[in-house]
């Protein structure tokens, strides 16, 4: 169910100038990156870029969904990582991303592993926010 504007806790504020081949940063200075295209598509590769971005912020968001499923599950997700691979391609519209996520969990089995991050993947907002829109695979 989406949120309204009277739910909202926190608003990121970030502004992009130049699109791929320029400078984006948040409104209170924590943030401020050079963004170019990488290399395989056609840039220098100097800066970061957007998929990068994506990927740190969907990984960091997925990660504190892991920990709250651990915490109600009652599992032990210490020394876990997350990364989110995301790629970018072109489709008939132009261009689309797709998303891999995986997770490190040294602590449970894989089989309890597998079910956390399948847990983790239905309460991420990250992972709403995508879901039916691209394609996400929980590797």
């Amino acid at each position: 169910m989406p949120i309204t504007q009277s739910d909202v806790l926190y608003t990121a504020v970030a502004t992009a100038e130049n699109g791929r081949d320029g400078r984006v940063a948040t409104d209170d200075g924590k943030l401020d990156v050079v963004v170019n295209p990488p290399e395989e598509m056609g840039g220098n590769g100097a800066g970061t870029n957007p998929e990068q971005l994506f990927a740190a912020g969907y990984s960091a968001c997925f990660q504190g969904a892991l920990g709250v499923v651990a915490r109600q599950e009652g599992a032990d997700i210490s020394g876990s990582t997350v990364t989110a691979k995301v790629g970018i391609g072109k489709n008939d519209d132009g261009f689309g991303i797709i998303v891999e996520i995986s997770a490190s969990i040294p602590n449970v089995d894989e089989a309890a592993a597998r079910q956390l991050v399948e847990k983790a993947h239905q309460v991420c907002p990250y992972s709403k926010a995508t879901r039916g829109n691209i394609t996400v695979t929980l590797a």
